[in-house]
């Protein structure tokens, strides 16, 4: 059989010798190909496409492995706009670690379960290096939109033995219910005000965001799913039938949620102040 090019292979990505060699090339295909430079080769072992990802070349550069915020951003987790894009990468214990200063993150533990060759940590790594990295509002987003993504069931998460008093706290909070790491910023406030708090409770044919209490519903508009007018229009059909049911119905924009939460917290404590989640408002 004949082998495709090394350069073709490794075509965005990173792959390490060991690998190629399983693939059944031979030591000077692979010398050719660097010598060529359609391929480049770190740290002896990784050859590298030209046009591989930033942060599979920075792990492949330091040895490490992409973790905690990085990893969430490669995975399509949602990312609050307070965490930062620094590189995090896994170093465990025993291992060289970055040979020279660098401006990343290096997150140095024993890894959660056994791995071999790769440039990207575990979920469960990701996860863990998230709880003691992050704050803990903006971690819950990262670990709730981790189990919608990853389809990882809370009780799963609750029996990994995690390496941190945060984690496992992290672990407990998660109810896999969040539609998106909005509801997440709106729902942590009021579960510390000891009040029954759900989500994505079907009302009038259609789930709800949140609803607290019996009669207090909140509504979400993230960007991607009520930006359009067929979905505006049905929002607003949802939340007319809502209200003659009896509910009272507080909407939320996605900037109102995200920048300037102080202000659309006010605005539900003076709901709850009014009663609104015990009674109908007809």
């Amino acid at each position: 059989m004949q082998l495709v090019p090394v350069a073709d292979l490794v075509r965005g990505t990173v792959m390490h010798r060991q690998q190629l060699r399983d693939q059944g090339y031979r030591p000077d295909q692979l010398r050719a190909a660097v010598r060529s430079g359609a391929v480049e080769l770190l740290r002896r072992a990784w050859f590298v496409g030209l046009d591989a990802p930033d942060d599979l070349r920075e792990a492949a550069r330091r040895g490490g492995r992409v973790t905690c915020t990085t990893f969430a951003r490669r995975r399509g987790w949602w990312m609050p706009e307070t965490v930062g894009d620094d590189v995090h990468l896994h170093f465990p214990p025993g291992s060289t670690g970055p040979r020279a200063p660098w401006d990343g993150v290096a997150h140095w533990s024993r890894p959660i379960a056994p791995l071999g060759r790769s440039l990207l940590a575990t979920v469960e790594d990701a996860l863990a290096h998230i709880a003691v990295c992050v704050p803990p509002e903006a971690a819950l987003v990262l670990w709730e939109s981790a189990s919608a993504c990853e389809r990882l069931a809370p009780e799963a998460l609750r029996a990994i033995r995690w390496p941190s008093p945060a984690a496992t706290a992290l672990a407990a909070e998660v109810n896999g219910l969040a539609d998106s790491g909005l509801e997440v910023l709106v729902c942590r406030p009021l579960r510390r005000l000891r009040l029954r708090v759900r989500q994505q409770v079907y009302l009038a044919g259609k789930p709800v965001d949140v609803l607290v209490g019996e009669w207090l519903v909140i509504q979400i508009d993230g960007w991607a799913y009520h930006s359009s007018s067929a979905q505006r229009s049905a929002d607003i059909a949802h939340d007319a039938e809502l209200r003659l049911r009896g509910y009272t119905v507080l909407r939320f924009s996605y900037a109102q949620v995200v920048h300037g939460a102080a202000g659309v917290e006010r605005v539900i404590r003076r709901a709850l102040a009014a009663g609104l989640h015990d009674r109908p408002s007809v």
